[in-house]
């Protein structure tokens, strides 16, 4: 049986984590860096572990990875590969094109090698990044596992043929809308404005367009429980939540502190109709400096 969650994740612990100028344009979550880095690199790093261990705690399997020079964003290690069942329960992976040079060597030989011991390759899309289009991974396509049905928001990193073929090669029904944030712009990545549990998701409905939002609704309305957040909530990385499973199998609904204080009590409440607990952790130097939260530090590995 096909799970929308997982109890094992793979995290990548940053040797090099600063603002990106590479991925500003797209990113309007991200703050510059200060003049002096160093203190980003140590707070993230300890964010970081204290995140993992919290994980660790809660019953979650993690595979931990080290990062590398010269790519400040690889602790946002589900950008650049996926790994899902197929319809006969088989795993496997892919690989997708990124759009920013610096992010596209987080496809590193070892960290590859590692994961093709377990997985075999469905789909390499990673030299699309010579064409010019990209799809960024579970950043870019947000996958009801179990119904077969990607959500993807359309932005420079999300080409729409380049998510039509994945779905037609992976057997997904593809939903794609346009998205615009508190400044105007695509929100980057699928997964900043939502996330999909077993039965609920947390959507950011007033960011899709106006065009588009019914449509969404229309199809995620039928299989899940619609939770709303608002636009000012995504700021806060309320859409960047991740649902898991524990040791004992029980759901629990992942996100940053940040996030967490940001929801009302009835939203709360909401998610833990579907979910045993909410676990969150202080990640706000990481969130601050990378534009990225709790989600996007998280792999799954089903």
């Amino acid at each position: 049986m096909i799970l929308q969650s997982t109890n094992h994740i793979m995290m990548m612990e940053p040797v090099d984590f600063q603002s990106n100028p590479q991925t500003m344009e797209t990113n309007t979550y991200q703050a510059p860096n200060p003049a002096h880095v160093n203190p980003i690199q140590e707070k993230a790093v300890a964010e970081f572990r204290a995140f993992r261990d919290l994980l660790v705690r809660e019953g979650v399997i993690v595979t931990t990875a080290i990062g590398q020079m010269g790519s400040p964003d690889d602790i946002f290690c589900n950008n650049w590969v996926s790994t899902q069942k197929d319809d006969q329960g088989k795993a496997n992976l892919v690989y997708y094109p990124m759009l920013a040079p610096n992010r596209q060597r987080e496809r590193r030989a070892d960290i590859m090698q590692m994961l093709e011991s377990r997985y075999p390759i469905a789909l390499d899309l990673s030299a699309q990044e010579k064409n010019g289009k990209f799809l960024e991974s579970t950043g870019s396509l947000w996958m009801d596992r179990v119904h077969k049905i990607a959500y993807c928001a359309l932005s420079p990193r999300t080409d729409e043929d380049l998510a039509q073929h994945w779905a037609d090669v992976m057997g997904f029904r593809l939903v794609t809308f346009r998205t615009r944030n508190h400044v105007g712009k695509p929100v980057y990545h699928s997964d900043v404005m939502m996330f999909i549990g077993t039965h609920y998701a947390g959507v950011c409905l007033e960011c899709i367009w106006e065009e588009d939002r019914a449509r969404v609704i229309e199809s995620l309305s039928k299989t899940h429980d619609i939770i709303p957040i608002t636009l000012e909530q995504l700021r806060s990385f309320c859409g960047n939540s991740l649902e898991l499973r524990d040791g004992a199998g029980k759901k629990i609904l992942v996100m940053s502190a940040t996030a967490h204080a940001a929801l009302t009590s009835d939203q709360k409440s909401a998610f833990l109709k579907h979910v045993d607990r909410i676990v969150s952790s202080d990640i706000s130097t990481i969130e601050t400096y990378g534009g990225g939260s709790a989600r996007c530090m998280l792999l799954e590995l089903h």
